[in-house]
């Protein structure tokens, strides 16, 4: 006997009998004569609900028994009430009815077949065997949205093994014993496990969100019925807000956001030439040492590190410099630099001592050292000695 999920994949609340209940690794595990909880299958993910009361976490099936697991007991012999979650099965039906139409259309077009299918509980994942492009894939969408407009009732068949035979459907796999066709007529012919709505009008709407190269193939993400409602009122909040903020109507917001891009860009420009005259005047209030320079100068990024170590090497040529900001308690970054095939063996010897990191080439190492400010200014200042030996 087929289960209820199949007899009538509608059914959202129905009664069984307990067949049995051990416990198990997640849960309990429930045996019933009859389910409306469709287990995991076909990339459709498994029903949620409860019986009695009880939760159901999660369906499968296993050597064809469908096994519930549940988070509490249930009597053996018990008669027990089930519910499904039909928001989330309604879902699921409209967005896997809407993958074989998609499909169909893609196979029929192009010959290409279906390598991979996942339901995330957002959008839909599909993987095609070969490369199709934005242009078609947007007739496509066109061609299955008048699909599901059109509101063609769909047919699911048991055929026999002879019927089968002459059969012309899509399948993964080679297919053995009762094999279950769900036909969109004119559109696509499929052996699928999965449940279904009646009319493809149910569906509502098709939306590919996106699309792209993958394995020598196509992977397209997409969203039908009530998640391209959810999608489509989550996209539309989400541009009131960058809206509001940008002060600009919806449709100027790609604009505002370019001239938002190009101001920072100009005053990033405008705020390191500034920060290059700062450190340039920093340096040139240094007097020339005999030795080496050291300087400890907040505030400065790894970027900026760098460039004042550069400027110190212009006013200070052929003398060690070293340049650090603290980030943290007893967290610095720095840059160490001078022209010396010596410098990368002497920076991994102050990374040991200074609980540090980081490395570097062509005369100049930087990462962070993780040492009080004199044990750093005291190891760098030997360890400049070593260097100029």
């Amino acid at each position: 006997m087929q289960e209820l999920f199949y007899r009538d994949p509608y059914a959202r609340e129905f009664t069984a009998e307990v067949v049995s209940c051990t416990e198990g690794k997640k849960g309990f595990e429930v045996i019933l004569t009859d389910t409306a909880f469709y287990p995991e299958g076909g990339g459709q993910p498994t029903d949620l609900g409860e019986l009695d009361g009880v939760k159901v976490n999660f369906v499968k099936r296993i050597n064809g028994s469908i096994i519930h697991y549940t988070d509490q007991p249930l009597a053996v012999g018990s008669l027990v009430t089930g519910r499904i979650d039909w928001g989330r099965r309604f879902d699921n039906m409209q967005n896997h009815t809407c993958e074989h139409i998609f499909s169909g259309l893609v196979h029929q077009k192009f010959g290409f077949d279906n390598v991979g299918f996942h339901m995330d509980p957002d959008d839909i994942t599909v993987d095609f065997s070969g490369e199709i492009s934005k242009e078609e894939l947007n007739k496509i969408e066109q061609e299955v949205n008048e699909a599901i407009a059109a509101d063609i009732e769909l047919s699911v068949v048991f055929p026999s093994p002879q019927e089968l035979v002459s059969m012309s459907y899509r399948s993964k796999k080679e297919l053995s014993g009762l094999v279950r066709v769900v036909s969109v007529p004119g559109f696509d012919s499929c052996a699928c496990c999965g449940t279904h709505v009646r009319r493809t009008g149910e569906i509502g709407v098709f939306k590919i969100l996106e699309a792209g190269k993958h394995r020598g193939g196509t992977r397209v993400r997409f969203v039908a019925g009530k998640r391209a409602l959810r999608d489509y009122a989550w996209r539309l909040n989400e541009i009131s807000k960058v809206s509001a903020l940008l002060s600009a109507k919806p449709h100027e917001i790609s604009a505002a956001v370019e001239k938002v891009l190009n101001d920072g860009k100009a005053q990033g420009q405008l705020l390191a030439e500034r920060t290059k005259l700062w450190l340039e005047s920093v340096a040139g209030r240094l007097e020339k040492p005999e030795d080496c320079v050291i300087v400890f100068e907040n505030g400065l990024s790894p970027f900026e590190l760098k460039k004042f170590a550069s400027i110190l090497q212009e006013r200070f040529v052929g003398i060690p410099c070293a340049v650090l900001s603290e980030v943290g308690e007893k967290v610095f970054n720095y840059v160490l630099a001078y022209e010396s095939e010596k410098l990368s063996e002497i920076s991994r010897e102050l990374n040991k001592k200074l609980n540090g990191r980081g490395g570097g080439r062509d005369g100049v190492v930087q990462g962070t050292y993780r040492a009080d400010r004199g044990t750093i200014e005291s190891a760098i200042r030997d360890a400049f000695k070593d260097l100029m030996k």
